[in-house]
């Protein structure tokens, strides 16, 4: 008999609104998201910028509060008391997109790395426990760079520094937002490759939060893809980027080098979040609409007025598109 895991994070309906400047409605930055992560998964946020995922990530970690819907991690619901949320992001850290602002640089390696250590008390051996975190992130021998500062280090170096101060306290998620878009490319798969090693060596769980589907594809099991603050397309990582349903997700892979055929240029920018457009939000963009082939399927009409729902967050793969449903339950002749 197989059991079904336990999420080691879980995130049902939701919402986050910010307050609209000067008399505008409220902007919805999430707007009903389900997701999920497993432990010793690594799940991979999608989207273009404005879309919504960094606020959902940061949600997730406790720094924004949502305006409705709940976060669960390990069965619990997430509390929001300053006690409570101390203990929980010493469980769960944000490694952020720039080194270079991530670390003081007044500080020494060595002490950007026991930072965490003495905020939470850490009542052991501090320098075996920097030494130890700068090994597993690839600093080696850890030694050599507790007395750097930032400035000395080369970019993936600085970005190793930020990783090794989030598994200093030992977590078992990971958020990294956006970890190698400020790396040259040499560097960019020595960190991913970091990542995966550490999923194996310390069973870590990973929310990686980019705008580019190829560093998914290597790194990610499943993926969510995310506009305009919901998830239109969610499943496993090799079933989204070889057979997207989507034509968000299908422009999104359309622009990546290996991509085959002509690339997808989408027209405009995402829509303000406090208009969101009725039905398919995706709508007023989308190239299958511009084309004639949501007419052609009949759903023309429902992209353009009928809201779709929001996305479970479990593990199968699911779509949130009029015209990819309709292919599926279409007749065959």
């Amino acid at each position: 008999m197989t059991t079904t895991p336990v999420d080691l994070l879980s995130a049902q309906g939701l919402r986050i609104t910010f307050p609209g400047r000067h008399g505008a409605s409220p902007a919805r930055a999430v707007d009903g998201v389900d997701l999920d992560i497993r432990p010793g998964e690594i799940v991979a946020l999608v989207g273009e910028s404005g879309c919504g995922k960094t606020t959902l990530a940061r949600s997730l970690l406790g720094l924004v509060p949502p305006t409705a819907g709940q976060i669960t991690f390990d069965g619990k619901p997430l509390d929001y008391g300053s006690r409570a949320l101390k203990a929980y992001r010493k469980r769960a850290q944000l490694v952020l997109q720039d080194p270079s602002g991530s670390l003081n640089p007044r500080h020494t390696v060595y002490d950007a790395v026991a930072e965490g250590l003495r905020i939470h008390g850490y009542a052991g051996d501090e320098r075996q426990a920097v030494h130890d975190a700068l090994s597993r992130a690839g600093l080696r021998p850890p030694e050599r760079f507790f007395l750097r500062y930032p400035h000395e280090l080369s970019g993936g170096q600085r970005q190793r520094v930020v990783i090794a101060g989030a598994l200093v306290l030992e977590p078992e998620l990971i958020v990294a937002d956006e970890p190698v878009a400020s790396l040259d490319a040499s560097v960019r798969g020595e960190i991913l490759a970091l990542l995966l090693r550490l999923r194996e060596e310390l069973g870590l769980s990973a929310l990686v939060v980019t705008h580019d589907l190829g560093l998914a594809w290597n790194i990610a099991d499943r993926v969510a893809v995310m506009y305009l603050g919901r998830i239109v397309e969610t499943g496993d990582v090799e079933q989204i980027l070889t057979a997207p349903r989507h034509p968000y997700t299908q422009a999104l892979l359309s622009v990546l080098p290996e991509a085959p055929g002509d690339p997808v240029v989408l027209t405009g920018e995402p829509p303000d979040p406090s208009r969101v457009p009725s039905g398919c939000r995706f709508h007023a963009r989308c190239q299958v609409l511009a084309s004639g082939e949501a007419e052609r399927a009949g759903v023309a009409d429902a992209c353009r007025t009928q809201d779709l729902p929001v996305l479970s967050g479990g593990g199968e793969t699911q779509v949130a598109c009029h015209w990819a449903t309709a292919k599926v339950t279409a007749p065959t002749v």
